[in-house]
């Protein structure tokens, strides 16, 4: 019995892969939806309101990232 199987390796790669992504274009495309650049005001602005609400904006959409891709 084979103990390491690289055929699970490589789609766990994939999937990572495919789940970074998503998660980065979807950040991207609600960084541009917003009226102002939600990086520039967490980073420049310290604005510590805003960096909870992004903060819990990505989990949100890692959890239907994840949820997509598993299922």
């Amino acid at each position: 019995m084979e103990m390491i199987r690289f055929d699970w390796i490589i789609n766990a790669f994939i999937f990572a892969v495919l789940g970074i992504s998503i998660f980065w274009i979807a950040f991207i495309l609600i960084d541009k939806l917003t009226p102002y650049d939600l990086w520039g005001e967490i980073v420049k602005g310290k604005n510590q309101a805003l960096a909870t609400v992004v903060a819990a904006m990505c989990l949100g959409i890692a959890i239907i990232v994840a949820a997509a891709v598993h299922g």
